[in-house]
């Protein structure tokens, strides 16, 4: 029934005067204030979903069969409250980012300079670099700082579409164990004259000593065979010879030349310059390392060009040999063998391991001893030059092994005794004289 409660409206007190609200209660309005926004806000997001959701249905929920929506599906809730975590993400990053950040102090930025040579600071157009790099460092200040106050005062939500949407590089690590308290200018000068000091390498005699080997052996050959084919066949005695012969004279020329150029550098008291005597045995063991060093490279490039004269897919430098085919004790066989050709050319990369190993070094040469410089091949260098050369050899010998072959086949069993016992078996039979026939 109507009554007059229910026609008129209870009368509306005016709120009680409060005192001055203290700090707690403040900050307790503050809280429901904030939560009856977030409230309005999320009720207008799910109004607005609300008003998409309606909008993309299907033709058989809008003719009114379907139940009115009032509260929004699961599909639809989920992505409403990823977006509103990643508005009040953004909105509070942009509050951060727009506060001023803590300047970098000025003192620092001489301090900086401070630490900048004074010749690096003179100059045309060094002024305009310096600000330049002033300027750079102040961005990277800025930006740093910045990153780390969002760090600090911002947790990322954990959603895959926001770490989609923002990619950040990781902040950078402090490096451990690197002492910052002081300047780096006074350690590197520290290093680099110690370094000058104890690397004997960096010394001029060591650029002279180099030069000379340069000049020596850059264009030069222990043993050169590549114009062995243009004189025709060889035997391999000869070859054997000829090689040891070449590398007698190459050591001999090496001696006379190289060797005496190096002694008289080392005669000359400049050569000693800036080195202590408590240095001398390491300075004359740099020296004995670099010569052994040029030596080692000559052996070994002479092995390589040698080798590479039997290579089977260029035989316009390969070597010719002289090669009988002989008949001896009712046998046919190649002379020198097939063996004795690999012995002779296999020969060759010895004789170059064996030349220049009796080289005094400079030490023992001033002081009267007799130690020797270590000139010796690489075993591996060895090893490979041998495999190459049996692998080339079996190649090129495959054209005389079928030549040899077909001799055998066509008239070994004239000279191997098989002709002389059928004739004798047919003279011992005393055929007929048709049988002769």
């Amino acid at each position: 029934k109507r009554t007059l409660r229910t026609l008129f409206r209870p009368v509306a007190l005016p709120p009680p005067v409060l005192p001055e609200t203290s700090p707690s209660q403040r900050k307790l309005l503050a809280y429901h204030r904030g939560k009856e926004q977030q409230e309005m806000i999320n009720q207008l997001l799910i109004d607005r979903a609300l008003e998409v959701y309606y909008l993309t249905m299907d033709e058989t929920d809008k003719d009114g069969t379907a139940p009115p929506v009032t509260e929004l599906p699961s599909t639809v809730r989920k992505p409403l409250k990823i977006l509103s975590f990643q508005e009040d993400y953004f909105f509070l990053k942009k509050c951060l980012q727009s506060n001023p950040m803590v300047p970098i102090q000025q003192q620092w930025l001489r301090s900086v300079l401070a630490m900048v040579p004074q010749s690096l600071m003179e100059g045309r157009d060094r002024k305009l670099l310096t600000e330049d790099d002033l300027k750079e460092i102040v961005r990277d200040y800025e930006k740093s700082m910045q990153r780390c106050v969002l760090r600090r005062a911002l947790i990322r939500p954990d959603i895959e579409e926001l770490n989609k949407m923002e990619e950040e590089a990781p902040l950078p690590l402090l490096p451990l164990g690197l002492d910052f308290s002081s300047t780096w200018h006074s350690s590197y000068i520290t290093a680099k004259d110690q370094i000058i000091s104890t690397l004997h390498v960096l010394h001029p005699t060591m650029k002279k000593l180099l030069d000379f080997g340069y000049t020596a052996f850059f264009n030069f050959l222990v043993v050169d065979f590549s114009s062995s084919r243009l004189k025709g066949p060889v035997d391999c005695k000869s070859f054997k010879t000829d090689a040891s012969l070449s590398c007698s004279k190459a050591e001999d020329e090496i001696m006379s030349t190289w060797h005496q150029r190096v002694i008289r550098l080392f005669t000359q008291s400049e050569a000693l310059d800036g080195v202590k005597l408590d240095q001398l045995e390491s300075f004359y063991n740099c020296v004995a390392v670099l010569m052994s060093n040029q030596l080692k490279e000559l052996l070994q490039r002479t092995t390589e060009v040698f080798v590479k004269l039997f290579d089977p897919e260029d035989r316009s430098r390969l070597p010719l040999f002289k090669m009988d085919l002989t008949f001896d004790e009712n046998r046919m066989e190649f002379y020198p063998s097939l063996q004795d050709l690999e012995e002779a050319i296999l020969f060759v990369v010895d004789c170059i391991g064996q030349t220049l190993q009796n080289v005094q070094t400079m030490h023992a040469w001033l002081t009267g001893g007799t130690a020797t410089l270590d000139a010796e091949l690489p075993a591996h260098t060895v090893q490979w030059a041998k495999s190459t050369l049996k692998k080339s050899i079996k190649d090129n010998l495959e054209g005389p092994n079928e030549h040899f072959k077909g001799y055998v086949e066509s008239y070994g069993w004239l000279v191997d005794g098989t002709a002389e016992e059928r004739i004798n078996r047919f003279v011992a039979e005393q055929p007929s004289f048709d049988e002769y026939t």
